[in-house]
């Protein structure tokens, strides 16, 4: 039986992959996609979720847009990576599937008290406002949540809009802390992780070759990797919401360690920290599995082989 989902994104050229990965593979159940402002404001998120699945040929899959600001702070969006649109690099036209009438924060708490308990993973791969928000609304839905599985954070590797802090959690961190804070089991894909799954054009190369949708993902790679190779002065670009989708369909690929892991919220200087306890030294009780490694190669064996499908 396949594992139902639901992706929360703010597409974002790796949120497009992650959602692609996702629709390609039987062993998912992609209820839904929930949109949050992000990478880019809401309008386009949620413009670009229906024009993923609309490349993917799957009009059917229901896109709802949610909350367009975090909890408690002004939004902060990151077109310096992504372009204006969120998916600069190959041109798409626009979605002619429709935007769903439903709040994504309303379908969210619908569908987790209709599925049967433990039956749904929440998959995150935006600031995690949309998943806040409806665990403060209905917090009868918190234990219901199989597993949240989410890209942020970081530990060793620091962050990547502040030298402290992740991108998805720096934005929302007020949102951060709630969802890790709230008992569901957690699996986060920090930056330790995401860092070591590099694009290479010998891995570009093949996302082009592969099927209908390889052009349009190796566009999207050829843009983005720019901005982090001049950052890091590496030869690619890490793929950081893939690695979600990955570890649900092979979690084998993955290493990490069962830790406590906290949000800073109230310091200027660290806000959105993820204080990742990975030498267990605080005391505190472990609330989340912290990702430190993957094996590469089969992430993106995994990926190519997948993407071809479509």
């Amino acid at each position: 039986m396949a594992r139902k989902i639901i992706i929360d994104t703010d597409p974002g050229q790796d949120d497009a992959v992650a959602i692609l990965l996702a629709l390609a593979s039987p062993e998912l159940e992609l209820l839904g996609i929930t949109c949050v402002a992000g990478n880019v404001p809401l309008s386009l998120t949620a413009k670009n979720a229906r024009i993923i699945c609309e490349l993917a040929n799957r009009p059917d899959i229901r896109v709802f847009a949610g909350c367009d600001a975090p909890m408690a702070r002004k939004l902060v969006t990151a077109e310096h990576v992504h372009g204006k649109t969120g998916l600069d690099g190959i041109t798409l036209p626009d979605p002619t599937m429709p935007l769903q009438e439903s709040h994504a924060v309303d379908f969210l708490i619908e569908t987790l008290r209709a599925e049967p308990e433990d039956t749904v993973t929440l998959v995150p791969i935006g600031p995690l406002t949309n998943i806040a928000t409806a665990m403060t609304r209905a917090p009868d839905i918190i234990p219901r949540i199989q597993e949240i599985v989410l890209m942020g954070g970081g530990y060793f590797e620091g962050g990547n809009i502040t030298p402290a802090a992740e991108f998805n959690i720096y934005v929302d961190p007020e949102a951060a802390k709630l969802v890790f804070g709230a008992g569901v089991p957690l699996v986060v894909m920090p930056l330790d992780v995401t860092h070591k799954a590099l694009t290479s054009r010998a891995r570009v190369e093949a996302f082009r070759k592969a099927g209908r949708v390889g052009p349009a993902v190796a566009s999207w790679t050829d843009f983005f990797e720019r901005f982090d190779k001049e950052k890091y002065g590496s030869e690619g670009a890490p793929l950081h919401d893939p690695c979600t989708i990955a570890y649900l369909l092979k979690p084998e690929l993955f290493r990490g360690r069962h830790i406590n892991v906290e949000i800073e919220t109230g310091s200027e200087l660290t806000l959105g920290m993820t204080v990742a306890d990975w030498w267990r030294v605080s005391g505190r009780a472990p609330n989340a599995t912290f990702m430190g490694g993957i094996d590469a190669e089969g992430f993106f064996a995994l990926l190519t082989e997948r993407l071809a499908r479509l």
